[in-house]
């Protein structure tokens, strides 16, 4: 009998005992976090709910459902880390969800189980729903797309596909034209495939015309109040540049080779990547049989369309960041559940075991991996005091996958051998949101320095940050405007604010900077002052009588 409930209860609760616990645990990283959080905090500041701002101005670079939800629960809980992430993890619990409802609904309640806690438990859902940023809301959204237009395709009823336009319609709120874009790339090339080997309900006129009106009645309202406010341009800017500029272009430097998803995929699927491979395996031969339930059937066919093409989409685009593809990881998800009730009806084989077998060696690789890197980039220090936290985390997944292969060894104990890695993953997150992230708080030198300047702020201080990373940080852990200013002596405009203009024009100036300060480091007869230090930056105050803006 199918329960979809009882797999979206559990497909719920493992994303929530995996993104909730230490979710405020820590100040926010940079440079994405901090940004996000400002944006929604700036919302609180200027009580401007259509025009996004960041340090006091505006700003067109992403849609605005993640920071109005995410200044909601600032108002509600503070401007905090917890509050900002809750967007997040919330929208990775709903993914869960209804990942295990949908899939319960179409194939019964042990496949639909298996997807929510495999979904739920990957890596790459446990870091998208423990991030202040908007990608979590656009994959529920796209993920929501999908499953009601092939609820449409498998019914007819139209409803369903009105239903998809509405969720892609807040997608497209969350992170603009690229939910229905790829919300489409999936449906369309499974209803085609699909079409050919069963029949098929194509979506009437009307479910087109509704689902499509429905679509612009939310949208619309905000597209119309930013036009009013800043421009047609504010809209160029948003949708052509950062949007399809972002496909056609490289922006801010975020470039790749095409293969540059291969490892994104093999690390965010961890540790359910050990079965991905028999999974496809499996896919390809219950496709060509004739044996394969129907139902089943199209859930094969769905997950293979849904990994390849908007794999294929992202890894051609100019502009690349792992978190692109989270919104197809629910076919990953799909894909290995359907492998393992496979498994749990005809008995594991030996490949099974084996590709269980196989996650402690990808667990050494990964440590063998994070020590080349510790060893090049010179981060002994910090890599010895959250070690011991990796080491905990390595055990609990070694254990659950010895315990997961033994469980895969026995007929009777078949079912619940996925459940084993899943809680090990658990743990393993847990530990790192608990327990070693707060470890490196030590190594995060811009919130030590924003504390010492609210402490001691007066009025009339700026705020400027010269050479050193963390700006975005600054600005969210102190007031807007913070000054990016150029390094001493450069001459590129778009390096930041002259020097001179920033220095000369305030009576003090708060400048966090490298504690090494170049040669070349006019001050224009006033004087600098280091008030406190932190790994390889420091806070200056920088004060004295006031200098000529031209030399």
């Amino acid at each position: 009998m199918e329960k979809p409930a009882r797999a979206a209860f559990v497909g719920a609760l493992v994303a929530a005992l995996i993104t909730l616990p230490g979710l405020g645990v820590g100040t926010l990283w940079d440079n994405s976090e901090t940004a996000y959080g400002e944006v929604a905090r700036e919302i609180l500041l200027t009580h401007d709910w259509v025009v996004m701002h960041l340090n006091a101005a505006p700003w067109f670079v992403q849609p605005p459902l993640y920071f109005w939800i995410a200044a909601i629960f600032a108002k509600l809980f503070g401007v905090t880390a917890f509050a900002l992430r809750l967007p997040s993890a919330l929208a990775t619990i709903g993914m869960g969800a209804m990942t295990g409802y949908a899939v319960a609904r179409q194939a019964g309640t042990r496949i639909g189980v298996y997807a929510s806690v495999i979904l739920s438990s990957c890596l790459m859902q446990a870091v998208i729903g423990r991030l202040a940023i908007m990608d979590a809301l656009l994959d529920v959204a796209v993920a929501l797309s999908v499953f009601w237009w092939f609820r449409a395709l498998e019914t007819g009823r139209d409803r369903y596909f009105i239903y998809g336009w509405i969720a892609a319609a807040f997608g497209f709120l969350a992170k603009g034209p690229v939910a229905p874009v790829v919300a489409l790339l999936v449906i369309v090339p499974y209803a085609l495939w699909n079409a050919r080997e069963e029949p098929t309900h194509m979506p009437s006129p009307r479910a087109w015309f509704a689902g499509l009106g429905l679509t612009a009645l939310v949208i619309a309202p905000w597209l119309v109040g930013i036009a009013i406010h800043s421009g047609p341009h504010a809209l160029v800017e948003l949708i052509g540049h950062y949007t399809v500029g972002r496909y056609t272009g490289v922006i801010e430097n975020q470039a790749g080779p095409v293969w540059y998803y291969l490892p994104v995929v093999i690390l965010g699927l961890f540790p359910w990547i050990a079965f991905l491979p028999m999974a496809i395996v499996r896919g390809v031969a219950a496709l060509r049989s004739s044996a394969t339930p129907p139902n089943h059937a199209r859930l094969w066919r769905l997950a293979f369309v849904w990994i390849v093409v908007p794999l294929l989409f992202f890894s051609f685009a100019k502009t690349k960041l792992p978190n692109y593809i989270a919104l197809e990881f629910p076919a990953f998800a799909l894909v290995i559940a359907l492998y393992f009730d496979g498994v749990v009806r005809r008995g594991a084989s030996r490949s099974v075991i084996i590709s269980a077998a196989t996650v402690p060696i990808f667990i050494g690789l990964c440590a063998f991996a994070i020590a080349l890197f510790v060893r090049d980039n010179k981060l002994t220090s910090s890599a010895l005091s959250v070690e011991p936290d990796l080491i905990k985390m390595g055990t609990a997944i070694f254990i659950g996958s010895v315990v997961t292969t033994i469980l895969l060894a026995r007929r009777a104990t078949l079912a619940i051998a996925p459940y084993a890695l899943g809680a090990a993953m658990l743990v393993a997150v847990d530990i790192l949101a608990v327990v070693a992230l707060p470890h490196a708080e030590q190594f995060k030198p811009i919130p030590v320095f924003a504390k010492v300047i609210d402490r001691e702020r007066m009025p009339g201080d700026v705020v400027a940050i010269q050479s050193f990373r963390g700006a975005n940080a600054l600005l969210f852990y102190t007031q807007p405007p913070v000054y990016g200013i150029a390094p001493p002596g450069s001459t590129k405009s778009d390096e930041g604010p002259d020097p001179r203009t920033v220095l000369c024009t305030h009576p003090r100036i708060w400048l966090v900077a490298p504690e090494k300060r170049p040669t070349l480091d006019p001050l224009y007869g006033r004087t600098r002052r280091t008030i406190v230090t932190s790994g390889s930056g420091a806070l200056y105050l920088i004060s004295g009588p006031p200098c000529p803006v031209s030399p």
